[in-house]
């Protein structure tokens, strides 16, 4: 409705460029679609390399600026959804600047 989506698309292109080198970017998701975009977002920045795995070096001239600093979303603790139930779909994830 207010291109939400598109908004997040937005600031994963932009927000990585405004760090610092070891700033970190903290982006919580409540849906499936918004971590999605998180996701492929710092993915994109980390492993966007597109030259065939087989070749020695880097020819497409990928420089990545983001490293997952975990692999997994961080979810809410039992407790925290116990004392707050909307925060049941929350994700947590974080890159750090390279």
């Amino acid at each position: 409705m207010n291109d939400e989506l598109g908004a997040i698309a937005a600031m994963m292109d932009t927000a990585p460029d405004k760090l610092n080198v070891g700033g970190r970017l903290c982006v919580i998701s409540f849906h499936s679609l918004e971590d999605r975009i998180v996701k492929s977002g710092i993915a994109a920045r980390e492993n966007g390399c597109t030259c065939p795995r087989e070749a020695p070096v880097c020819t497409c001239g990928f420089v990545r600026t983001l490293k997952s600093v975990s692999r997994k979303p961080i979810l809410p603790s039992e407790d925290e959804i116990n004392r707050n139930p909307r925060s049941r779909s929350a994700k947590l994830r974080v890159a750090e600047r390279v």
